[in-house]
This record gives structure tokens, sequence and C-alpha cells, in this order.
């Protein structure tokens, strides 16, 4: 079993806060690791490293046991990420979004394929002020998948859902790890990392 990625002596410190103190994971090409921990515990902070998105102040973060940066271009094609709070373009439809989204990469899915998988069909001429948190969500998950992704950085993607939609986006996210995808997601809910985890790691206070 190859690593997708592999952390060492991860850092990032804001003054007297640690907001990630010195951890170290590895994790498996085709399987769904969680992040398991508290609001604050460091889960984002940590992801938005790996993904590129923050500075860190030490540590190892090798992609596909060759690659050490996620600002490599070859990276970037090759992650697929959801963040926490996600801005769109209001006045944008659905379809607008992901097409606009899906020309910032050399490849692609196809969107209207896509919008089928996200379970958008009825919503996908709706403008994105039209959309429910839920539906919001969707979107939000739908364009981490734009580019065929191999890795998939999933930062909290069911906080605020009611349990109908929370299970919708569960159940894609079996079928992304059925389809060969690694899946990183970060969680407070404990049943939500059970039901979907292969492995499991806790953070708190940064460690």
């Amino acid at each position: 079993m190859q690593y997708a990625i592999k952390i060492e002596n991860l850092k990032k410190y804001y003054g007297e806060t640690k907001a990630v103190d010195g951890i170290s994971f590895s994790v498996k090409e085709g399987e769904i690791f969680s992040l398991l921990g508290p609001n604050g515990a460091g889960k984002t902070t940590t992801l938005e490293i790996i993904e590129g998105l923050r500075k860190k102040d030490e540590g190892e973060i090798i992609y596909f046991g060759k690659y050490n940066s996620p600002e490599n271009f070859y990276i970037k094609e090759k992650i697929g990420v959801q963040l926490q709070n996600s801005a769109f373009l209001d006045n944008l439809t659905v379809y607008e979004t992901l097409k606009m989204f899906s020309g910032l990469y050399k490849n692609s899915l196809d969107v209207n394929e896509l919008i089928s998988k996200i379970f958008l069909d009825e919503k996908k001429k709706a403008r994105v002020k039209e959309l429910s948190g839920g539906q919001k969500q969707r979107l939000a998950i739908a364009v981490a998948l734009v580019n065929d992704p191999a890795i998939v950085f999933l930062d909290e993607p069911t906080t605020g859902l009611d349990p109908q939609a929370r299970r919708m986006i569960w159940d894609l996210i079996l079928e992304l790890k059925g389809n060969g995808k690694t899946i990183i997601l970060t969680t407070h809910y404990m049943e939500e990392a059970e039901y979907l985890s292969d492995s499991i790691h806790i953070i708190d206070h940064g460690r």
C-alpha cells in the first residue's frame, strides 16, 4: 500500500498559540482518513497547510512519496478541496459555477454528469443565492471534484446540515472511495468519523 501523503513534525504557531504543534501522520492511497477533534483543535489549519493555502513554520509534507510541496503544479492538478466556508458568485447558476471552475484545470469531468452525481439536476439553472445550505454544500463538494482529483479534502462537509442531507453526503463520500479516491476528512461528529473512516487521528490543542 502506497502513501498518498506523509506529514512529519508539522508546526504552525501564532505568537504563543500553537495551532499545529508537531504532528505526524500518513494517509494511504484509497482510504478515508479522518481528523477528529473539537472546534479550534487545529484541524482546519492542518488541512490548509497540506493544501498549500497556508504556510507552515516547520515540518515536511510529502505527496505520493516524492513531491514535497503542495504548491507544485502537478499536485494542484491532483487534489480537490472543499473548504469549511466556500464563497461563490451569487448570481451564477450551478452549471455556470462548475463550468467556471472546470476551466481552471487541464482535465475536468463533464459538468452535467457531475451535477447529477451530487443530486442537483433540479437546481442546474438555479442561481447560487437561491440554494439551501445543503445544496450549497453539495455544490462545494462538486467544485472539489471537478478536476477528477486523486485526493479529496473535505473540511467538515456536513456541519449544520439536516440528517437527510448529511446521509446523502456520506453516501457520496463512500462512492468516491469506491472509485479509488483518497479522502481526507475533518469532523467533530463521532458518528460520522465512525461510519466513514478507515483510520482516525484525534487532534486537540494542535497535537
